[in-house]
């Protein structure tokens, strides 16, 4: 390995352990606040405590790492650009990607063995997690309910007074509110004077024993004038049992598919076989409920049951008025009974297999997520290298302070794209496997796009790649200060009034030939005759006097804001032509052509916002120039341009070159 690549593999390392146990620190703290419910107040030894925490450790390694990733390349890379290192590397010959050739080999091996980790301990943390609080929950049964609240457990809400016994599983005053079904009302209260608690380790149903006590039931009618008698019925009981699922506690079941704990203990071997058996069961399932429907039409019946009267042609569905009457009016009865019995019933096994459907359909669908995710992870941290060290090496500012803001919103973008998309694809609205790699495909490209502009040695972006195009497009011509070397003739009269003029004044017109609105043969020629009478280009430069620096920036500054301006305007007017109709038309009932207007007006307005912007940076790097800047005039400018851009645009140009002739004025008076 090469000096230049230990350094920066060392330097990288260092600062990716801090920032990575910081992040972990800070994330665990976060898992400790989210399973509070679980721990405090509940005499956990603190092994056991330590022993859930270490198991949840693993499984916040896919949200850390690439975090982790991001922020540390974006450290490094612009603490290296910040210190002029690269810039030493350049002047040796060392481009950026030699650079970064040796991390990047280190990048590759630790989004493989990412892989390699999320397919193997991190299905075996998430594992350990269940087992260790469906333990917690059968050794101590008494820890699913703290006294004095209510505590909801599977379809019970439950609060006691006190509790004791040396598990704490003796009760005193027990109020207990049984769910309603369908999400109906509480109607049900059930109050005894003690409980018992018991549980057994092989099993995971809590016993609850409740012991003189009654039991209250709201009974409800149909009827309205039975309601408002308040209905009820009252129980009195010695002893009351009531069974508690522990996998309620948990909300997870390892056995039963409701949960969604499930696929993240699988590694991909395991998901691939699941996958199999949960797409052909879905097959299947369809093929039976097709059938099924199909029966319930009675068409392969029909005609065994009812025949039409006699020399009589149908030509039409039965459930035309004129078909019918081919029928005795039995018969129609018979059919219009039928048909409406057919139809409810088939609408409610319609709708009660669409949500069965879609259940499965979620459920297949995290496991196409869990399955991806691993793959997606070991490449995400690959490809965020590629987006933060290039970012941090043009930026060129390390420590926490704008990397830290960088990095944070590219990763919030990322992480929160990936759960919409995911969450999207839950209902297959959007493929699962494309909800999967969204987040990293949009990435991928930005990658690509920052690495080349690192290695080229280019700015972040360069507007005028974009803009360039479009003033060709509407036929605007750009204005650059042009130089030549061309003379004026030695026989001529204005070459012979130069010569008559004396130092000074040469100097002047040299410098200020602009302003007399002269040639660039007036400057040349006048340069001509310094030089043949002792004064050298070199001492006239460094007199200042070769150039005049602002007059010249100013008017560069004024044919740039001319030229960005003006397509300001033309796509302030193509924005509004074509918003304005698309609006107008899609409240008018021609939604799809006022549709396709209003989104092309959207697009050619984020144009038209962007030449606005540059307009804008030419228009206050101008007036700083001149030295006429206002913090207030250049507000105004923004916010004026926005929405009365036609009207702001004429009077700003006549404005520039009204207030450049004065500052040239003022400057020529002045020197």
């Amino acid at each position: 390995m090469k000096l230049l690549d230990r350094y920066i593999l060392v330097t990288y390392l260092k600062t990716f352990l801090s920032v990575f146990i910081i992040l972990m620190f800070i994330f665990v703290l976060q898992a400790i606040w989210l399973y509070i419910g679980d721990l405090a107040g509940k005499d956990l030894d603190t092994f056991i405590i330590l022993k859930l925490l270490l198991y949840i450790t693993p499984t916040l390694i896919p949200l850390i790492l690439p975090l982790t990733i991001l922020l540390v390349s974006i450290m490094v890379f612009g603490q290296f650009a910040e210190n002029y290192e690269f810039a030493a590397m350049k002047s040796t010959g060392i481009s950026l990607q030699r650079a970064m050739r040796g991390l990047s080999v280190f990048i590759v091996l630790l989004g493989i063995t990412t892989f390699i980790f999320s397919n193997n301990v991190i299905p075996w943390a998430n594992y350990k997690v269940y087992n260790l609080r469906k333990n917690i929950a059968q050794v101590k049964p008494a820890l699913a309910i703290a006294k004095g609240q209510f505590n909801e457990i599977g379809t019970y809400n439950i609060k006691v007074q006190d509790k004791s016994g040396e598990n704490d599983e003796i009760l005193t005053n027990v109020v207990i509110h049984e769910k309603g079904t369908n999400g109906s009302k509480n109607r049900t209260v059930i109050i005894s004077e003690s409980g018992l608690l018991k549980s057994n380790e092989n099993s995971n149903i809590l016993q609850l024993i409740l012991y003189k006590g009654n039991r209250y039931e709201e009974i409800f009618s149909k009827k309205p004038k039975q309601n408002e008698k308040k209905p009820h019925a009252k129980s009195y009981f010695e002893e009351y049992t009531i069974n508690v699922d522990l996998e309620g506690l948990n909300d997870v079941d390892i056995n039963d598919e409701s949960y969604d704990n499930r696929y993240n203990m699988l590694n991909v071997s395991e998901l691939n076989y699941t996958l199999d058996s949960l797409y052909e069961r879905s097959t299947k399932a369809s093929n039976d409920f097709s059938k099924t429907l199909y029966k319930r039409t009675s068409i392969t019946t029909l005609n065994d049951n009812i025949k039409p009267k006699k020399d009589s042609i149908v030509t039409d569905s039965i459930y035309n008025v004129a078909v019918l009457e081919l029928y005795k009016t039995q018969t129609k009865v018979s059919l219009l009974n039928l048909a409406s019995n057919t139809i409810s019933s088939t609408k409610q096994i319609i709708k009660s297999n669409k949500q069965s459907m879609s259940s499965n359909t979620k459920w297949r669908n995290k496991h196409v997520h869990s399955l991806h995710e691993k793959y997606v992870l070991g490449l995400a941290c690959i490809i965020l290298f590629f987006v933060g060290a290039p970012l941090g090496a043009l930026i060129r500012k390390g420590g926490i302070g704008l990397p830290l803001v960088i990095a944070i919103l590219l990763f919030l973008t990322y992480h929160f794209v990936g759960i919409f998309a995911k969450n999207s694809s839950l209902d297959d609205s959007l493929n699962p496997v494309v909800g999967s790699w969204l987040s990293t495909a949009i990435m991928l490209p930005l990658g690509i796009y920052l690495t080349r502009r690192a290695t080229r040695d280019r700015p972040l972006f360069e507007s005028e790649g974009l803009l360039e195009p479009l003033k060709k497009l509407f036929g605007i011509k750009s204005k650059t200060l042009t130089y030549s070397t061309n003379l004026l003739s030695t026989n001529s009269e204005a070459y012979l009034t130069l010569e008559s003029y004396d130092n000074k004044q040469l100097i002047d017109i040299l410098k200020h030939y602009r302003r007399y609105d002269y040639g660039i043969e007036y400057k040349n020629s006048s340069l001509v005759i310094l030089n043949n009478r002792g004064i050298s280009t070199q001492e006239l430069k460094f007199g200042g006097n070769l150039t005049d620096h602002i007059y010249e920036e100013s008017l560069r500054l004024k044919y740039s804001y001319e030229e960005n301006s003006k397509l300001s305007f033309i796509l302030y007017v193509f924005t509004l032509f074509l918003i304005l109709p698309g609006a107008i038309l899609k409240n008018n009932g021609y939604a799809l052509i006022g549709q396709i207007l209003f989104v092309s007006g959207l697009l050619v307005g984020i144009f038209y916002v962007f030449a606005l912007v540059k307009s804008y940076l030419d228009y206050t790097n101008l007036y700083k120039t001149i030295e006429k800047h206002s913090v207030l005039k250049s507000l105004s400018y923004i916010l004026l341009a926005l929405p009365l851009f036609a009207f702001t645009y004429f009077y700003h140009v006549k404005q520039i070159n009204k207030d450049l002739k004065i500052s040239e004025r003022n400057r020529a008076e002045t020197t």
